[in-house]
C-alpha cells in the first residue's frame, strides 16, 4: 500500500473535522475559498503544459467561494445566472485584448478549470450556510472519504478486474466497495446523529444518496485523472 496516500487521506480527514467544528459560516466559507485557490493553482500548473491558461480570472472565480453566502438568497439564482455568461464574455474579451496570444484553447480549459473547481465548492459553501448545514457538509466530506478509502484498500487487495484505462490503477472491486464502505459510514453516521442528537433523518434516503454522491465522487476522481493523463502527469 501507498503509505503516502494513506497518511494523505488520514491528514485530509482530520482538516475536514477542523472545518466542520468551525461555527462561523464566513470562516468555513474562507476556508473553502483556500482550498478552491490552491485547487486551481495545481489545475493552472497541470494545463499549462499543454495550453495558456487565463490565470487572473480562475482565481478571482475562487474568491468568490468566500462571499457567496454575504448573498442575499432571493439573488442567488441571479448571481449564477449571470456567473457563466459574464466569465465567457470576459474569456473572450480576453482574445481581443491580446489579439489572439491567448486562443480559444486556452480561454476553454481555463473555462473548464472554473466549472471544474470554484463553482462546485461554492456549493459546498452554499450548503454551509443552510440550516444544519455542518451536519450535510459532514455527509458529503464522509461519503467522499469513506469511498476513497474503501476502494483503494480493497482494491490494492482484492482487485483483479481493472476499470478504465483513464486510470489504470482503479479496480472494479474497489470502485464497489468504496461505493458499499462508504455508505456503511454514513448509515453510522446517520446512526449517531438520531440517536444522540435527535435528528430523524431517514435511513433509506440517507442510504441512496450516499450511494449517488459516491458515485460522483467516483466520477470526479476518474475526471481528475483523465486531465493527468492529458497533460502526462503520472501519479
Amino acid at each position: 500500500m501507498d503509505l503516502k496516500r494513506i497518511s494523505s487521506g488520514i491528514i485530509v480527514g482530520i482538516a475536514v473535522i477542523i472545518l466542520l467544528l468551525i461555527p462561523n459560516n464566513f470562516i468555513t466559507s474562507i476556508l473553502l475559498a483556500i482550498v478552491a485557490i490552491v485547487s486551481m493553482y495545481e489545475y493552472l500548473k497541470a494545463i499549462s503544459k499543454v495550453c495558456k491558461p487565463v490565470k487572473w480570472i480562475g482565481y478571482i472565480t475562487c474568491i468568490l467561494v468566500a462571499v457567496i453566502n454575504i448573498i442575499p438568497k432571493q439573488y442567488l439564482l441571479q448571481v449564477f445566472t449571470y456567473l457563466i455568461p459574464t466569465t465567457i464574455l470576459i474569456l473572450f474579451l480576453h482574445i481581443i485584448v491580446t489579439e489572439m496570444k491567448i486562443s480559444f484553447k486556452d480561454i476553454a480549459y481555463t473555462f473548464l478549470g472554473i466549472c471544474y473547481i470554484p463553482i462546485f465548492i461554492m456549493f459546498l459553501s452554499l450548503i454551509n450556510g443552510m440550516n444544519n448545514g455542518k451536519i450535510l457538509l459532514g455527509y458529503v466530506f464522509i461519503t467522499a472519504w469513506g469511498t476513497d478509502i474503501f476502494a483503494y484498500s480493497i482494491g490494492c487487495r482484492f482487485g483483479k478486474h481493472k476499470f478504465s484505462k483513464v486510470s489504470p490503477k482503479k479496480s472494479i472491486e474497489g470502485c464497489i466497495a468504496g461505493t458499499v464502505g462508504s455508505t456503511l459510514i454514513v448509515i453510522l453516521y446517520t446512526l449517531i446523529l438520531n440517536k444522540y442528537f435527535e435528528f430523524n433523518y431517514s435511513y433509506i434516503i440517507i442510504s441512496i444518496s450516499s450511494i449517488i454522491l459516491s458515485l460522483i465522487g467516483q466520477i470526479g476522481d476518474f475526471s481528475a485523472s483523465a486531465i493527468k493523463r492529458y497533460v502526462d502527469i503520472r501519479l
